[in-house]
């Protein structure tokens, strides 16, 4: 449930009927965890939102005016979850860009969710819809979320990274085609590099998960999650690269 929202700044407006978020997916957006009223990952949010607005040609906001209207609807939460939406804003109907857009910023708060070392180990299935291949878009966390909404396969989950762990060594999809980059991806990279874990962004088949030693997902809002099942192929238990990493990037705020 949504705790407060602005939109451009203000408590009290509304979203065009024209704006091209709503009309074409024409957007991008971040999902982001707090702790006692502050965006844990905050930078690593910004960069990821910076590269997708100069892949989309969309006018960055200032960094500034976001981590304020972040504060502001965090207000009086303490720990929770903000969801920060930017889409190129009103346009005339047609496909084409407008010449200068007007940038729409919605920012909303809503209640914490729980953090993934200290729920149950997840229990999984392969999907039989699949995300289309589309290098263009691939990295970007944009508004166009139908496949997502649908289905997954093994690049991502529906809304997280997959990592395994074979033999010693930490394996995560290359986001090349399809799927999002992450940005608790990124933290968990990092904490790998810091533990001494040796990590490897590649492409992985389905059937590596046969011989995976160990298998976890991450989200920057859950942080990471142990998998314990792979309905009808195989279980895991939580092994210790995985809580290795679950303690090393739950307490990492970059």
């Amino acid at each position: 449930m949504i705790k407060r929202r602005l939109i451009n700044g203000s408590d009290s407006g509304g979203i065009a009927i024209d704006d091209r978020g709503l009309q074409y997916g024409d957007g991008l957006f971040e999902t982001m965890a707090a702790t006692d009223g502050r965006v844990r990952n905050l930078k690593l949010h910004l960069a990821r939102l910076e590269e997708g607005c100069r892949r989309l040609r969309i006018p960055m906001p200032s960094p500034g005016l976001i981590g304020e209207e972040c504060s502001r609807v965090l207000e009086g939460t303490g720990n929770g979850t903000v969801k920060l939406i930017v889409t190129r804003g009103p346009g005339p109907r047609s496909y084409r860009p407008p010449a200068e857009p007007s940038v729409t910023r919605i920012v909303s708060s809503a209640a914490a969710k729980p953090r993934g070392d200290s729920l149950p180990p997840l229990t999984v299935r392969f999907c039989q819809t699949r995300l289309a291949l589309n290098p263009l878009l691939a990295g970007m966390k944009h508004l166009n979320r139908l496949e997502q909404v649908m289905a997954c396969r093994l690049v991502c989950a529906t809304a997280a990274n997959v990592f395994i762990v074979s033999g010693g060594r930490l394996l995560t999809p290359d986001i090349r085609d399809c799927g999002v980059a992450g940005v608790m991806r990124q933290v968990v990279l990092a904490a790998a590099r810091d533990l001494g874990v040796n990590a490897s962004i590649e492409d992985i088949r389905p059937e590596a998960l046969d011989s995976a030693d160990e298998v976890f997902v991450t989200n920057a809002v859950t942080g990471v999650r142990p998998v314990g099942e792979l309905m009808g192929v195989r279980k895991w238990d939580v092994g210790e690269v995985t809580r290795a990493i679950m303690t090393r990037a739950h307490g990492t705020d970059a």
